[in-house]
């Protein structure tokens, strides 16, 4: 059975996911209750995704013999992370429904691509300008001042491929470190905090938002992801409503992150988006009625969207490298809720698990 546009596929159907990481791995413990097969598509074997999936191919993202036989064994595609060669989802969605698009993929792995798209359809970012060399380097900094933020447009998370750029700063060692052949150059804000919205749309154009949540990030990795955010009213509409616009205009079918700056003077302004599962929304696995790695695959699959609504205050913690060794004592506490990722390397700044924290309802 193929899933067409707007079809509701049936438990027993099988959904493919590009990528095998702990994202992947989540999607698809949630689609198993749910009652659906996966098949992971991953250069990496015996990945987290791979440990809990019904079927998996190891190859390259250009492996097009690979790519096609993936395609016939499953109903849908999609995908956990956005850094896969746009290309192989292309090719995907000529054989199969691909959820998002590959254009929604081409939007989000591109910093420039995606900040245009941004403005032109209103929403509000920060400001920017395109450097297409390191001799342009020294014009756009004297546009947008010091200190900004050079970022490789392509390929980047986790604060890698970025340089801070201070007064003074020696522009052409920071282009050697930025490491990309085109970067944006970004306004500093100094913001008053970070937040992020997931959103979900079906096929049939249902919309559900999670309410947004407070980020902190240490060394550039996202730390703590705090619900609720302890933003106004105001600002908690106008980021849903910020949320809402751009999965309407972007035709989203599946999950979406916005990740937000909050000004001092209460401006929200998106910083990045990320078409799939995300790190700030694992506190809906615990806190939410649905959640995130449930309403993608509910979403994915053209069911109807399961209720977003936090039913706990909680604060999603995220173990990095070798701090998943204080799982003994995590454990011990009976308000905590565990969640690793069966990687066996505990690396630095390597993401092993994360934790939430439940309290009542405030």
């Amino acid at each position: 059975m193929n899933a067409e546009d707007g079809q509701i596929l049936p438990p027993g159907s099988v959904i493919g996911i590009l990528g095998g990481g702990q994202l992947g791995r989540m999607s698809a413990l949630a689609a198993g209750r749910l009652g659906y097969k996966v098949h992971i598509f991953s250069p990496e074997k015996d990945g987290p995704a791979a440990q809990v999936s019904w079927r998996n191919t190891v190859a390259a993202y250009d492996d097009l013999a690979a790519l096609e036989a993936f395609a016939q064994s499953v109903d849908v595609v999609t995908f956990e992370f956005e850094n896969i060669p746009a290309a192989a989802a292309e090719i995907l969605a000529r054989l199969k429904p691909t959820r998002p698009s590959p254009r929604v993929l081409h939007i989000s792995q591109e910093r420039l691509r995606e900040k245009r798209f941004l403005e032109s359809i209103g929403v509000p970012v920060t400001a920017f300008r395109e450097v297409t060399g390191a001799a342009d380097l020294p014009a756009a900094v004297d546009a947008l001042g010091t200190p900004s933020i050079l970022k490789s447009a392509s390929f980047g998370y986790d604060g890698k491929g970025q340089v801070r750029i201070e007064a003074g700063m020696d522009l052409q060692e920071a282009w050697a470190r930025m490491g990309g052949t085109i970067a944006i150059l970004e306004g500093f804000i100094d913001f008053d905090c970070e937040i992020s919205v997931i959103v979900a749309r079906n096929p049939a154009g249902e919309i559900a938002l999670y309410e947004p949540a407070r980020n902190s990030h240490k060394h550039h990795i996202l730390d703590t992801s705090t619900v609720p955010a302890g933003v106004s009213v105001k600002v908690a509409h106008a980021a849903e409503a910020i949320a809402r616009r751009i999965a309407g205009e972007i035709d989203l079918i599946g999950l979406l992150a916005v990740e937000m700056f909050v000004t001092k003077d209460g401006r929200v302004l998106v910083n990045e988006l990320a078409p799939r599962p995300h790190n700030s929304g694992h506190w809906s696995q615990d806190g939410a009625v649905t959640s995130q790695f449930e309403q993608h695959v509910r979403a994915v699959c053209g069911l109807g969207l399961g209720n977003p609504a936090r039913h706990s205050d909680t604060v999603m913690t995220n173990l990095i490298g070798d701090e998943v060794e204080s799982w003994p004592q995590l454990l011990a506490d009976p308000d905590v809720k565990l969640h690793l990722y069966g990687k066996t390397e505990a690396r630095p700044g390597r993401k092993m698990g994360h934790w939430n924290k439940l309290t009542p309802k405030s």
